[in-house]
This record gives structure tokens, C-alpha cells and sequence, in this order.
């Protein structure tokens, strides 16, 4: 049995896209898990107690491999730390901001550019051609996600206004990307140990604005159905999906594993039927076949 479930792993962590369709799965469940939070746990308080939780989860299992590679992190602190700050710490603060700060319809649209920013940063700061197919698959991919933010007006997009939740909501997005761009030329060691380097990194990055929110606001501690999703979100969101995500990057490059971002608002609408008893409307159908219509055609061409 350990052999068969070995041999799964092995089989799973070798396809880049069943790794990042994954990925973005639990992203999308992270979002899900977020409506249900409210109420339960602060936005602080969830985004450090889930760095403490997946350092408790995985420092057990590679602590003594991030010990044996002690000497890179010492050879690369800024750019460790600026990766974990970026990718894990900053990235989830802002995005809770920006959602206090505007609408769903905006958060939606806005969360798509990630992957364009992707792929523009690797052109400017790595030299990454993009082609013309690759290009419209994004172009693609966009046109699926405004689809399913718009609840299936895409004109709307022309009636909305830019605040400060939206400055917010790109600038966490512009966080990840530049996170995505860095891990091509991340120090030399196996996925699992970097990210198990960075996670107590985030943890520690994550307390001061929870000494902030906690002076400054009236907070309670999480009830158990806070800890509850906390612990969720540490498994799969976070321990899962980066290293899933990570892994995806090695593989086919930032450029190309940065489009699979794109189904995220498409599974968390999936997802919002199921769990929340919303309603399934045609133009769900209809971006989710855009959206892997453009994963495929800058899957097809080339590598980045």
C-alpha cells in the first residue's frame, strides 16, 4: 500500500499540469474557506496562525534537510526572505485589505492580471519571449475570468471605478507575480526543504501587523470553527499549493504555470454552488472552457 501511494506521489508530482489545476483548486478553496472565516477568526490572526501551523506541519518532516542547507540561507538571506515576504506574507495581508475595500466584481477581474504580470515581468527582468499564441491564450483566459466577475455582463467592466481596494487588490497581485518570477533562480535545493525555510520566515513576518490589528481593534480569540478553517488553509492553500505550485514553475517556467492562476475565480465558483448553495449560470459553463482553451494554447506553444 505505501509502495502504490509512493507511486502516486511520484506519478503526480511529475505532471505540471495536474500539479498546478490542483493548485489552483485549493487557491480557490482558500476563497471559499475566507467567507466562512468571517466571524470566526480576524484577517491577521489567520494569516499568522496559518504560517505557524504549516512550520508546525512541516518542519517535522524536513527540519533536519533545511539544517543541511543552512549554509544557502545564509548565502542568500535577502532574496529568501524577500520571496517568503512577497509570496506568502504580504500577498495574503493586502488581498484581505483590498477585499474590505471593494467589490467581488473588481477582486475577480483584478485577481486574473496575475498571470499577465507574470509574463511581463519574465520578458522584462528575464528575457522570456512571449509569442503570439501565447498571447492570446491569455487573452483568452482573461476573457473567461471577466466572464465569471461580471456575472456574465463583461460590459460592466467599462462601468467600473478604481479605489483603493482595487490599487490594494493589484499590488498583491503585483507581490505574487514578481514571488512566481523569482523562484526560477531561487538558491539550489529541493522544493519541499525552500519552502519549509520560508514558511517560519513568514510566520515571524506576519506578527507585527498582528500586534498592530490587535492594538488598535477589538479582537477576540478564533472559536473552533476558526481554527478549524486555519488549519484547512495551512494543509491545503498553503502547504499543499505552494509546493505544488513551486514544483509547476521548475517544470514548464513561471510564464507558462502563471496562466493556471486563471482558474481559480473558475473553481471558486464551482465550489461557491456546492458549498455555498449559489446558483450555476450558463457563463460559469462558458469560462470554464475559455479559461482551459487559453491554458492550452500557451500550453501548446513552446516553453517559457
Amino acid at each position: 500500500m505505501i509502495a502504490i501511494a509512493k507511486s502516486l506521489t511520484a506519478g503526480l508530482y511529475n505532471r505540471p499540469n495536474m500539479l498546478l489545476a490542483a493548485t489552483a483548486f485549493f487557491w480557490a478553496s482558500n476563497a471559499i474557506a475566507g467567507q466562512l472565516a468571517r466571524g470566526e477568526i480576524t484577517a491577521m490572526q489567520h494569516v499568522f496562525l496559518r504560517w505557524v501551523l504549516v512550520t508546525a506541519i512541516v518542519w517535522p518532516l524536513y527540519g533536519r534537510q533545511v539544517m543541511a542547507h543552512l549554509h544557502i540561507l545564509r548565502q542568500h538571506p535577502i532574496q529568501i526572505a524577500a520571496m517568503s515576504m512577497l509570496g506568502f506574507t504580504a500577498f495574503n495581508i493586502i488581498f484581505y485589505v483590498a477585499s474590505f475595500n471593494t467589490t467581488a466584481v473588481n477582486i475577480g477581474i483584478l485577481q486574473g492580471s496575475v498571470p499577465v504580470i507574470v509574463v511581463i515581468l519574465a520578458f522584462v527582468f528575464r528575457g522570456t519571449r512571449i509569442t503570439a499564441m501565447q498571447g492570446a491564450g491569455i487573452l483568452l483566459t482573461l476573457s473567461g475570468v471577466a466572464l465569471v466577475a461580471t456575472g456574465g455582463a463583461p460590459w460592466l467592466i467599462l462601468q467600473i471605478a478604481f479605489n483603493f481596494g482595487d490599487l490594494m487588490m493589484l499590488l498583491a497581485c503585483l507581490s505574487y507575480a514578481i514571488y512566481a518570477v523569482m523562484l526560477q533562480t531561487r538558491p539550489p535545493m529541493p522544493g519541499a526543504v525552500f519552502f519549509t525555510m520560508m514558511a517560519p520566515i513568514a510566520a515571524i513576518t506576519a506578527l507585527p501587523p498582528l500586534v498592530w490589528e490587535t492594538a488598535t481593534q477589538t479582537v477576540e480569540w478564533p472559536t473552533l470553527n476558526g481554527w478549524l478553517i486555519t488549519l484547512f488553509v495551512a494543509v491545503f492553500p498553503a502547504t499543499l499549493a505552494q509546493q505544488f505550485f513551486m514544483r509547476g514553475v521548475d517544470m514548464i517556467g513561471p510564464g507558462r504555470a502563471g496562466i493556471y492562476t486563471n482558474l481559480v475565480p473558475i473553481f471558486a465558483a464551482g465550489l461557491a454552488i456546492m458549498i455555498l448553495a449559489e446558483p450555476f449560470a450558463w457563463y460559469h459553463g462558458a469560462a470554464l472552457l475559455l479559461v482551459l482553451g487559453g491554458i492550452g494554447l500557451v500550453q501548446l506553444m513552446g516553453r517559457s
